[in-house]
């Protein structure tokens, strides 16, 4: 299964390096991060780059892809090479996934047209400017769509899909390998059960 994670400036580094930790693992499958040119790619904290191994132009035809989100996704949506390469890459792909944000790529590809899907707390309502039907679950699969709510749920969606694409035993086996068992120390990772006064602050760190 080939795998290609495209880049822009200013992504969110888990929403690429979780899902890709996990599909990386996976046996036949090989994940490669993409973007216009080769090249290092800047995260949206300005301090940590990801290498694009490959260009739009030598993928054009990935099994999965999978569009991380960040504060660059407003800048991205303008972007015709990226844009289009989710719109023509997505007629041949088998899965086509967002996390984050991502997905509000997917809709400016217009992917999400009739389509169940999800993004960031914060922001999953607009989804509805695409033609798509908003939905409040950490992981939303609608036929070969397959998008994930905020920056962790990435790590679920990509064990989803290895469950999807090949079968439950190889995504536990993955989930063990990685040791995903999460224990947070707050029950704070949803607005509805966070603090009060809490998502105003935590939607200032990420905007």
């Amino acid at each position: 299964m080939r795998v290609a994670i495209p880049l822009y400036p200013r992504f969110t580094a888990l929403d690429a390096v979780g899902p890709y930790t996990v599909l990386a693992f996976a046996p036949g499958y090989t994940v490669t991060f993409v973007a216009a040119e080769p090249g290092p790619v800047v995260d949206d904290r300005g301090s940590l780059t990801l290498q694009a191994t490959a260009a739009f132009a030598e993928m054009p035809r990935p099994d999965m892809i999978l569009v991380p989100g960040g504060p660059g996704t407003r800048e991205a949506m303008s972007d015709p090479e990226l844009i289009g390469w989710i719109s023509r890459a997505h007629e041949h792909a088998l899965w086509t996934t967002s996390v984050c944000s991502g997905s509000f790529l997917l809709g400016a590809a217009g992917l999400l047209t009739g389509h169940r899907a999800t993004s960031h707390w914060g922001w999953v309502e607009g989804l509805a400017n695409f033609g798509a039907t908003p939905v409040r679950e950490r992981v939303v699969v609608d036929g070969t769509i397959v998008t994930a709510a905020g920056v962790s749920s990435g790590i679920d969606m990509a064990l989803t899909l290895l469950a999807e694409a090949n079968d439950a035993v190889t995504a536990q086996t993955v989930q063990l390998a990685i040791e995903y068992d999460p224990q947070p120390p707050f029950d704070a990772g949803s607005p509805t059960t966070a603090p009060p006064g809490l998502a105003e602050r935590a939607l200032s760190l990420i905007g």
